[in-house]
């Protein structure tokens, strides 16, 4: 008999949104489900994705229905006329548990939701998003400032 461990899914990144590490403190993060279309699926699997400038919220006061925005799939080369929607919104597969959670601690709190990264976890498709506060500009002077440190003591290290 298999044990969960044994049934380990393969992991690709489709992209990553670098960005967001960046401008934001990151507070939390969790993995959901992305509802897609077959087309959709055939572009992601070639890699065709962007996650800049896309965001997650609910769609209204007492709904716990969460939707990405702004996240880019190209259209697929050899599709048809039921090619999909570049930009449009796409539902997103959460527990109604997880997602009061988060509502309320982005309403309170004022914190925002954007996606990290995209991914297939075996032959499913896998959206991170994170909950996040934006950095201030002392605070993005000072990772870099780290990174640049970070690189001048792997230098000195690998002169020596």
């Amino acid at each position: 008999m298999e044990t969960p461990e044994h049934r380990q899914r393969e992991y690709k990144v489709i992209t990553s949104n670098k960005k967001a590490f960046y401008n934001f403190h990151i507070i939390q993060t969790l993995e959901v489900g992305v509802q897609l279309t077959g087309t959709e699926v055939k572009s992601l699997r070639k890699s065709k994705c962007s996650l800049q400038e896309s965001y997650c919220r609910f769609t209204r006061k007492n709904s716990h229905e969460l939707y990405i925005i702004n996240m880019n799939i190209p259209h697929f080369e050899q599709g048809n006329i039921f090619n999909h929607e570049p930009m449009r919104q796409r539902k997103l597969l959460i527990h109604k548990s997880q997602a009061k959670k988060w509502k309320s601690s982005s309403e309170e709190k004022a914190y925002t939701m954007v996606p990290t990264e995209i991914y297939f976890s075996g032959h499913l498709i896998k959206l991170e998003i994170a909950l996040v506060k934006p950095k201030k500009l002392y605070d993005k002077r000072a990772t870099e400032k780290e990174r640049q440190n970070k690189r001048e003591m792997d230098r000195q290290f690998k002169s020596l």
